[in-house]
């Protein structure tokens, strides 16, 4: 039973996304700040770092797929942003030691990076039209305070699933 729990924190992540996502925007001051939560990529980003990269990336192909079909009306952005964000992360903790403070703090730049990205993405066909001050005064710092505020919550339970699903694999008869 153990085997499915990394997917089903996966699924139940990609469905939680939309409803944090009903929070937003938030009134703050008579300017309108927009929280856009990215739970799922960082938990593939912590997959790709304490369990497997291949799984990662095959999870961030899958889930990616579903962004576009459910979210956007452009097929694959997401699906190829959310496996190529997870290779990022695993070829930098090559280099970098795994603690939970260095994953965590590479995952928040990881997920600035997609935010850049995807706006970059979207100020070049025309989706929008905000200027990059704009972008990152009322969508970009609130969407990552409430990522970290998220993962310094979970992302000691994230990396405890994963490496007991680590440990239960390793230790299964072939």
């Amino acid at each position: 039973m153990m085997r499915f729990i990394v997917p089903a924190i996966a699924v139940a992540l990609f469905y939680l996304e939309p409803v944090f996502g009903l929070f937003s925007p938030l009134d703050i001051g008579g300017e309108y700040r927009y929280l856009i939560p990215r739970f799922l990529i960082m938990y593939l980003i912590f997959i790709s770092i304490y369990y497997s990269r291949n799984r990662a990336m095959a999870y961030a192909l899958f889930f990616g797929l579903l962004y576009d079909v459910f979210f956007l009306d452009i097929i694959g952005l997401y699906s190829f942003l959310y496996p190529l964000i997870c290779l990022i992360a695993s070829f930098i903790m090559r280099y970098i030691h795994q603690h939970l403070i260095v994953t965590t703090l590479m995952s928040l730049v990881l997920v600035t990076g997609l935010e850049f990205a995807l706006y970059q993405f979207f100020s070049l066909i025309g989706l929008t039209d905000i200027s990059l001050q704009v972008f990152v005064r009322e969508r970009l710092v609130p969407t990552m305070i409430a990522n970290s505020i998220f993962l310094v919550v979970l992302g000691w339970a994230f990396k405890y699933v994963i490496n007991a699903r680590l440990l239960q694999r390793l230790n299964q008869p072939n």
